[in-house]
This record gives C-alpha cells, sequence and structure tokens, in this order.
C-alpha cells in the first residue's frame, strides 16, 4: 500500500492499515527516539515515544501532507518531537542540564533522512531530463565549467545554454515541489 491509501484507510478507522504502520516503522522509529533519549531515557521513555507517534497518527491523519513528504518521514519528525518533548520533561524531572553537546549530535538522525530523500528525489528529477538539458546541468553544476564551456562542447550558442540551464531549473523546483 502507497502512503495516501494507508492515510485513507486510517481515515476511515480502518485498523488493519495502523497494525500495517506499525510493523513497517516501529524500528526506524524506536531508532530515532532512542537517539534523542539513549543517554537519559530508559526503554519505557523510548517505547511511550514510538507508542504516541502512532496514536497521533490514528488521531491525526488529516495532519499528514503527501506533498511535503514521505509518510515515514512525517512520523520519524513526530517520533523526534515525542522524544525531545519526553528529554525535557526528564530534564525537568531529574534536573539534568541540557548543555549535553550529544544530545544535539544526536538530533541529526532525522535531518539525514530528509537530506537523503530530497538527494534521492533531485537524482531521480534530473535522470528524467532529456539531452542536452541533463548534460548541460551536470556538465555546469557537477563538472563546474562556465556556459561558454558547455557550449563549445555542445556547439551551441552562451545564450542557448543560458535558456536551457534557466528552463531545466524550473522543471527541477516544479519536479521536486510535487
Amino acid at each position: 500500500m502507497n502512503d495516501e491509501r494507508i492515510i485513507s484507510a486510517i481515515r476511515h478507522r480502518n485498523e488493519a492499515a495502523i497494525n500495517e504502520v506499525i510493523r513497517k516503522y516501529s524500528k526506524l522509529l524506536w531508532s530515532v527516539s532512542d537517539s534523542v533519549l539513549s543517554k537519559i531515557g530508559s526503554t519505557q521513555d523510548i517505547e511511550e515515544c514510538v507508542a504516541d507517534t502512532f496514536i497521533y497518527l490514528w488521531e491525526h491523519p488529516n495532519k499528514y501532507d503527501p506533498v511535503r513528504g514521505k509518510l515515514k518521514t512525517w512520523l520519524s519528525i513526530i517520533a523526534r518531537t515525542q522524544a525531545i518533548n519526553r528529554y525535557r520533561e526528564i530534564t525537568k524531572r531529574d534536573t539534568v542540564s541540557l548543555a549535553d553537546i550529544e544530545f544535539m549530535d544526536q538530533l541529526g538522525i532525522v535531518d539525514n533522512i530528509l537530506k537523503e530523500e530530497v538527494r534521492h528525489n533531485l537524482i531521480a528529477a534530473v535522470n528524467a531530463l532529456g539531452e542536452p538539458d541533463r548534460e548541460i546541468l551536470i556538465r555546469r553544476y557537477y563538472y563546474e565549467q562556465k556556459p561558454r564551456e558547455i557550449a563549445l562542447a555542445l556547439d551551441m550558442s552562451v545564450k542557448q545554454v543560458d535558456n536551457r540551464l534557466y528552463q531545466t531549473k524550473l522543471k527541477l523546483r516544479e519536479a521536486l515541489s510535487n
């Protein structure tokens, strides 16, 4: 089932759909929560963050927007938020300092997930481009060639290269915003 079908089924209170999400993403959400709570929280704290994430999905499936990203990314962000809130509760309760540098380093896991998803989408969008647009884009931004060098290599005018770069960037923006 794709993300939109899963969300639609959850909106209709299909327990099989939420069970599928739990089965599919429990380990990921555990890892996200554990990355925040590993130094301060207990196993029970991590379990509660993961459970609270699935409860939030069950109670608020309409808050997921497939245009903004994948369901696993959205759930990871919710789990991270749950874990950060739990971390704050524990620090208030146990008066542990938030100056712990390792805590901030641990938060990078979701950022890495988001960066990897954007990178994957960008590569797919570039690969979907036709020629010579794809080659011009790669020469300009990967090999850092100037438009004049590209024009000479592809037997085009500099103006044609500039126009194609402009149009290609518009296409990529549109592809990545969908």
